[in-house]
C-alpha cells in the first residue's frame, strides 16, 4: 500500500505540472517522468500497480474532460508496458479499450489511440512483441520476418554549443553503446519473451546462465526461434494466447536442457533492460553531411572500402548518371551509358548478334545492347547506391534476362522502407535554419535522382539546447536580443504539445549544466543515464508530426552584374540599413538623414491575408530602419503558413520647434512579399537569426513559400504539353505544393 501510494502521488505530481503548477524545487522540472520510469527499473515488480494506476487516471480524465491529461497518460503507460517484465492479459484488456474509446475523439486522439489499440491487440496475443520489435529494429539485429532497421543521428552545430557540451554528449553516447554487443540484445530479446509469456513459471536465473554458456550460433538459433514464435502469434487475428505460451515453453525447455544439476527453484519477476537504441553523434560541419550520412544508413560501405576510399570520396560527392563498376568495393555494373535508340534500323550494318547458342532462328533476330561507356567512379558514387541492393527483399538482379517474344516482362518488387532514420537536432533556431537549406537540398536530389525517398522513412526531432557563453554566437548574433528568441520553435512546440513542454523545452538550460558539472561517479550517471534516457524516449513516443511552412527567398544585389542568391529559411528573416563605406556616399547619406529622417525608402508589395481567403495585392511606400519578418506565430491557434511582418516606419512630424521623427511599428499578416529599396541604398538581410547567413549589399528582396521541388518538376513537364493551362492539371493536382518541414512531438498540435 505505501508503494502503490507512492506510485500515485508521483503519477497526480505530473498531472500538476501539465496544469502549470511546477514543481517546487526547480530542478526536479522535467524530469517527473524519468523518475517515475527510473523507480519501476529499479523494481521491476511494479510495473502492473504502475499500469493499473495510470488506467485509473486515464479513465477519470475521460469522464472530468481532462483531456489535456490523456496523451502524456497513454505515453506513460505504454512505455511503462513496453519495459515490464509481465503484465496480465486483464490490464492489456483495460488498456485496449480505452484506446478504442479515442477513436471517438478529435486528431490527434484518434490518431494515437488507433496506433496504439492496433499495438496491444498484437501484443495481446503475442506477450513481448513490442519489446522484441523495438530490440530488434533499434539494434539492427538480423530477422528475416522483422528486417527494419532504425538509427539515431544527432546533430549539433559546433559554433552553437561549447566544446563542453559536444565532448560529454559524444562521451554519453558512447558509453551508451559500450555495453552492448548483439548477442547481448538478442539474449534480452529471448529472456523477455519467455517471462512476459510464462511470468512467474520462468526461471530467470537459469534461463540466463544457460545462454552465457552457450556460443553464438546457439544464441542465434534460439533467437530466430523465438522471433519466429511470436512474430507467427502476433500476426495470426486468430492466435490463441496459450497456444503461444505453450510454443515458447517448449523452446525453454529445450534451452535449460542443456543445463548441468538439478532444477533451480522459480523466483520472483526479474527486470530485462531495454537496450539503449544506436546512436550517432555528429558534429554538423558540411553542408551535405546530413545526405551524406543518410546515404551511408542505406548503403554502408564496407570496412576496406571505409578505410581506403571513404575520406577522400566524401569530399566530393555527387550522383552521376553515367556511372559504372566499381573495383574498389567489387560491385556488378548496374548502368551503362547508350547511344542506342532501341530501333533496329538506325543500327550501322553488322550490328546483329545472335543472343545465346539455344536460340530459335527467329530469336537470333533480335537485338542485344552494346557496352557503351565507362567512368571509373569511387565507392560512393556508384549505382550500387542509386538501385536496389543485390541482397534482401526488394533485390534486382545486377543481369538483366533476355524476354522472349510475347511474354510479358516479370513486374518489379516494390521497395520497402526498411529503415528508419531519426534526426535529432540539438540547439536553438539556428540549427533548424541549417536543417531547412539541408532538407530542400535533399529534396531537390531525390527530384533529381530519386533514391532514399522509397526506402527510408526520415523522422525529424528537436530538442533545445540554450547558452550563452563567450566564444559562441548566441551573443554575437544581432538579431537575437535574448535566450528566449532564439528558441521560439521550441516555444510553439511547447504551448502546442504539453508533454514536449513538460519533458523536452524544460530542459535546455539543463543539459549545459550537467555538462559542466564537476566530474564526479554521481555526475556521470546522471548524465549517462538522463541525456540518453531523454533522447530514446522522444525518439520512441513522439512520432506525431507538426509542419512547419519552409520559405523561400530571392535577394537582388546592388551590383547588376552579381547574380541574385536563393536560400530558404524557417523562422525569420530580418532587414536593416547597411551603414554607406564610400566617402561620398556618407555625407550624400547623412544630408538626406537630415531632411527625411533616419532609414531608407522602401516599396513594399505584398498579398494580404483576409478570412475568405480570396488574394488581394497592396502595395506601400514608407520610410524605414528595417523589418522582421517572422514565420513561427506568437500563439498556437495561428495558421503555421503565415508570415508576420512587423516593419519600423519613420514619421516625419512638422512643428513649430521645427522638424522631428518618429518610429511606429507597422505590423502585416502574409504569405508573399517583396521589398525594394527605390533610392538604391543597399540593405543587408540575415536569415534564421545566424549571424553566418547575412546578405549585404541588398536592394531587393522576395519572399513566398518554398515548393516542392518534385512538384515544381511536374508541373514544368505537364506545362509543356498543356501551355495554356492556368491551373494545375493531371497528377500535379494531387502532388503536395509547398515544402513542409515535420519536427515530431509526443502530440502534435491540439485543437
Amino acid at each position: 500500500a505505501e508503494m502503490e501510494s507512492d506510485i500515485l502521488r508521483r503519477v497526480r505530481t505530473l498531472l500538476r505540472e501539465l496544469d502549470g503548477h511546477h514543481p517546487a524545487c526547480q530542478c526536479d522540472q522535467g524530469m517527473l517522468r524519468w523518475t517515475l520510469h527510473k523507480k519501476i527499473d529499479q523494481n521491476p515488480s511494479n510495473s502492473s500497480v504502475v499500469v493499473r494506476i495510470l488506467v485509473k487516471e486515464l479513465e477519470r480524465a475521460e469522464r472530468g474532460d481532462f483531456r489535456h491529461y490523456i496523451i502524456p497518460l497513454l505515453h506513460t503507460l505504454m512505455y511503462t508496458l513496453i519495459k515490464a517484465p509481465c503484465i496480465s492479459d486483464e490490464l492489456c484488456s483495460r488498456v485496449y479499450d480505452f484506446c478504442k474509446k479515442l477513436l471517438t475523439l478529435p486528431k490527434p486522439f484518434c490518431t494515437i489511440g488507433l496506433d496504439y489499440a492496433v499495438r496491444l491487440k498484437m501484443e495481446r496475443a503475442a506477450p513481448g512483441m513490442l519489446y522484441q520489435r523495438m530490440v530488434i529494429s533499434e539494434q539492427s539485429l538480423k530477422s528475416d520476418l522483422y528486417p527494419y532497421q532504425e538509427k539515431i543521428f544527432i546533430f549539433a552545430d559546433p559554433e552553437l554549443l561549447s566544446k563542453a557540451i559536444c565532448n560529454a554528449l559524444v562521451t554519453d553516447t558512447e558509453a551508451a553503446q559500450s555495453s552492448q554487443s548483439p548477442r547481448v540484445c538478442m539474449c534480452y530479446v529471448i529472456i523477455h519473451a519467455m517471462q512476459a509469456s510464462l511470468g512467474e513459471d520462468c526461471d530467470i536465473s537459469g534461463l540466463r546462465a544457460s545462454l552465457q554458456d552457450m556460443p553464438t550460433s546457439d544464441v542465434e538459433h534460439w533467437f530466430r526461434q523465438v522471433v519466429a514464435a511470436v512474430e507467427r502469434a502476433g500476426s495470426d487475428a486468430s492466435a490463441d494466447r496459450g497456444q503461444h505460451a505453450a510454443s515458447l515453453e517448449k523452446i525453454y525447455c529445450s534451452i535449460l536442457s542443456s543445463m548441468q544439476g538439478g532444477d533451480v527453484p522459480l523466483g520472483e519477476l526479474q527486470g530485462i533492460p531495454l537496450p539503449n537504441p544506436n546512436i550517432s553523434f555528429h558534429l554538423w560541419t558540411e553542408g551535405d553531411q546530413l545526405w551524406k550520412e543518410l546515404v551511408l544508413f542505406i548503403r554502408p560501405l564496407s570496412q576496406s572500402c571505409e578505410s581506403n576510399c571513404l575520406s577522400q570520396d566524401l569530399e566530393n560527392f555527387e550522383i552521376q548518371d553515367i556511372i559504372s563498376d566499381c573495383e574498389c568495393c567489387e560491385q556488378t555494373r548496374f548502368s551503362v551509358l547508350s547511344t542506342d535508340s532501341g530501333i533496329e534500323r538506325d543500327l550501322p550494318a553488322g550490328a546483329e548478334e545472335p543472343l545465346a547458342p539455344f536460340s530459335t532462328e527467329t530469336d537470333q533476330t533480335r537485338l542485344q545492347r552494346k557496352g557503351g561507356i565507362k567512368k571509373k567512379a569511387s565507392p560512393l558514387e556508384s549505382m550500387a547506391f542509386l538501385q536496389p541492393g543485390c541482397n534482401g527483399p526488394g533485390a534486382k538482379s545486377p543481369v538483366k534476362p533476355q524476354r522472349r517474344p510475347g511474354v510479358p516482362p516479370e513486374p518489379a518488387a516494390p521497395l520497402q522502407k526498411l529503415h528508419t532514420a531519426r534526426i535529432v537536432l540539438l540547439g536553438d533556431d539556428r540549427i533548424l535554419g541549417r536543417l531547412a537549406q539541408a532538407y530542400y537540398s535533399l529534396r531537390k536530389r531525390e527530384t533529381r535522382r530519386v533514391f532514399l525517398t522509397p526506402r527510408l522513412n526520415l523522422q525529424f526531432y528537436y530538442i533545445p539546447v540554450v547558452m550563452g557563453q563567450p566564444g559562441t554566437l548566441a551573443v554575437t548574433d544581432h538579431a537575437a536580443t535574448s535566450q528566449e528568441e532564439l528558441c521560439e520553435v521550441a516555444a510553439y512546440l511547447g504551448r502546442a504539445d504539453l508533454w514536449y513542454e513538460s519533458n523536452i523545452h524544460t530542459l535546455c538550460h539543463m543539459i549545459p549544466k550537467l555538462a559542466t558539472m564537476p566530474s564526479s561517479p554521481s555526475k556521470h550517471l546522471m548524465t549517462d543515464l538522463f541525456i540518453t534516457d531523454v533522447i530514446a524516449y522522444y525518439v520512441r513516443m513522439g512520432v506525431q508530426p507538426v509542419c512547419f511552412q519552409v520559405y523561400a527567398v530571392k535577394i537582388f544585389f546592388n551590383d547588376p552584374t552579381q547574380e541574385p542568391a536563393e536560400d530558404v529559411f524557417l523562422t525569420e528573416l530580418c532587414t536593416q540599413v547597411q551603414e554607406s563605406i564610400a566617402h561620398r556616399d556618407l555625407s550624400t547619406n547623412k544630408k538626406k538623414m537630415t531632411l527625411d529622417g533616419p532609414g531608407i525608402d522602401l516599396t513594399v508589395t505584398y498579398r494580404k491575408v483576409v478570412v475568405s481567403s480570396r488574394e488581394k495585392d497592396l502595395t506601400l511606400s514608407l520610410r524605414s530602419t528595417g523589418m522582421v519578418i517572422k514565420a513561427i506565430p506568437a500563439n498556437e491557434a495561428e495558421d503555421l503558413v503565415c508570415l508576420n511582418v512587423n516593419i519600423t516606419e519613420i514619421i516625419r512630424i512638422n512643428n513649430l520647434s521645427g522638424r522631428s521623427f518618429s518610429a511606429v511599428t507597422n505590423r502585416l499578416k502574409t504569405c508573399n512579399i517583396k521589398i525594394r529599396s527605390t533610392e538604391q541604398r543597399p540593405f543587408t538581410v540575415c536569415l534564421d537569426k545566424d549571424s553566418r547567413r547575412i546578405y549585404r549589399n541588398v536592394i531587393s528582396v522576395e519572399v513566398s513559400p518554398c515548393l516542392e521541388p518534385s512538384y515544381c518538376l511536374q508541373r514544368t513537364r505537364t506545362m509543356k504539353y498543356n501551355q495554356h493551362e492556368t491551373e494545375d492539371v493531371g497528377l500535379v493536382k494531387y502532388m503536395p505544393k509547398s515544402l513542409l518541414l515535420p519536427i515530431n512531438t509526443f502530440a502534435g498540435v491540439i485543437q
